[in-house]
């Protein structure tokens, strides 16, 4: 089981997990990160890294979104170095309900 990347990213997009990644499973969309369940190694370092809490162990999350960290990370395009969070990531990171809010599934893209 690999490690997921939940909603709390959206709108916020930290990059500090990319940065200690290891394998370099992460894939970025417009508001948010997924990982690879295929290429992660399950190596948690990128975990404790996140600021908002967005990566989980997949188990401690929703069949949802570890079937959009699935789907995404086939479709968006690796992430392998650090960027600067969103312009207003501080104002969402503690926002609740922003996978309906914000997460436009029929879009093909967040």
């Amino acid at each position: 089981m690999a490690y997921v990347v939940t909603e709390k990213c959206i709108r916020c997009k930290y990059t500090d997990c990319v940065d200690v990644c290891p394998v370099d499973c992460f894939f970025e969309g417009e508001k948010m990160l997924v990982i690879n369940p295929q290429e992660c190694i399950d190596c948690g370092v990128c975990e404790p890294e996140c600021p908002v809490g967005a990566i989980v162990f997949a188990d401690d999350t929703s069949l949802k979104m570890q079937e959009i960290n699935a789907i995404y990370s086939a479709k968006w395009k690796r992430i392998i170095s650090k960027k600067p969070p969103l312009q207003d990531a501080d104002k969402y990171k503690n926002e609740e309900g922003k996978f309906e809010k914000y997460f436009h599934i029929d879009e093909g893209e967040n």
